[in-house]
């Protein structure tokens, strides 16, 4: 996954072509192609402006190009008390 400003994101395929899957507190999107299944993109509750992008869907992308990020997400809360109803912006 790659994260991308709404503003530079367009989907190429038709909206029909993908399905939108919701739990838990329903402000995070994740999409799914109809036709295969394959995760293709989504809008995280903790940056509603931004999508996550999966690579593998793009056309003429090297992934091994892409800088990796590591993230240790053992220990990183999905509830917390006191969580924000709405994004604040990026954390500083």
């Amino acid at each position: 996954m790659v994260k991308v400003h709404e503003s530079q994101f367009r989907l190429l395929s038709d909206e029909d072509s993908v399905s939108e899957y919701r739990w838990n507190t329903e402000i995070a999107r994740h999409y799914f192609c109809k036709t295969c299944g394959i995760y293709t993109h989504h809008r995280k509750q903790a940056m509603p402006d931004h999508y996550g992008i999966n690579v593998f869907c793009l056309d003429d992308v090297d992934p091994k190009t892409i800088p990796i990020r590591a993230t240790e997400g053992a220990n990183m809360d999905v509830v917390t008390d006191g969580a924000r109803d709405v994004w604040l912006g990026p954390r500083v």
